[in-house]
C-alpha cells in the first residue's frame, strides 16, 4: 500500500489533485480544505499523507496535507455507514481540530451541519468515536497552521521529510513561522537530500 507520496503538484481540479512522483502522475482524491493547500503550492514539491482504497473494480488514492487529517480520515471510515466519499465529505466541512471537537463534544447539531452528514450519521459518528480520537492519534501531535508550513518550507529547501518530520514535532505548539524556519535551518544543516 501506498503511505505518501513526495512529489510536484501539477494540477488541482473540484475533487482530485495530479501529483507528479518521477515522471509518474498520481491522481488523488481529497478534502476542499486539502485541495485549497494544494492550490496555493501548485508547482512545488511536497509530502502528500495516502490512504490506498482497494475495491474490486478500482484502486483509488486518497490524498491529505497532513497526518491529522489522514488520521481522522480512517477513524471516520470504521463509522458504519461512512465511506471514503462520505468521509471526505466530512472532512470538507472543517479543519480535523474542529471536527474533533465536536465529536469529542458529543455535538450532533454541530456534525449534522457538515457536508452529507445527517442528524443519524452524526449520532453514530459520535457513539462510534467519542473517546476513541485521542487514542488512535497517539504518539502523533497535532500539528498548527505554523507546523505545516515550516514543514512545507524546510522541504521546498530540499532537506529529508523524515528528519524535517521529526525536528517540527519538536518544535512547541505556539512557534512562529519564521522562528521554526530559523531553528530549523541551525539545526539541519548538513541534512540537505
Amino acid at each position: 500500500m501506498i503511505g505518501y507520496l513526495r512529489g510536484k503538484i501539477i494540477e488541482v481540479l473540484s475533487d482530485t489533485a495530479l501529483i507528479d512522483v518521477h515522471g509518474v502522475g498520481y491522481e488523488i482524491h481529497a478534502s476542499a480544505n486539502t485541495l485549497n493547500d494544494f492550490q496555493a503550492l501548485l508547482g512545488n514539491d511536497i509530502i502528500v499523507w495516502v490512504h490506498t482504497h482497494v475495491r474490486e473494480d478500482a484502486l483509488v488514492l486518497f490524498g491529505f496535507h497532513g497526518k491529522e487529517e489522514k488520521n481522522l480520515f480512517l477513524s471516520l471510515l470504521k463509522v458504519n455507514g461512512v465511506g471514503p466519499k462520505m468521509a471526505l465529505s466530512i472532512l470538507s466541512g472543517g479543519r480535523p481540530s474542529q471536527i474533533q471537537e465536536l465529536i469529542e463534544s458529543g455535538n450532533a447539531k454541530g456534525l449534522s451541519a457538515l457536508p452529507k452528514v445527517g442528524k443519524k450519521t452524526a449520532e453514530q459518528i459520535i457513539l462510534t468515536l467519542k473517546g476513541k480520537l485521542v487514542s488512535a492519534d497517539s504518539g502523533i501531535q497535532a500539528k498548527s497552521e505554523a507546523h505545516t508550513e515550516i514543514t512545507s518550507a524546510l522541504l521546498n529547501l530540499g532537506y529529508k521529510a523524515q528528519v524535517v518530520d521529526q525536528f517540527v514535532s519538536s518544535l512547541p505548539s505556539d512557534v512562529s513561522l519564521e522562528d521554526g524556519v530559523r531553528k530549523g535551518l541551525q539545526t539541519l544543516s548538513g541534512a540537505l537530500s
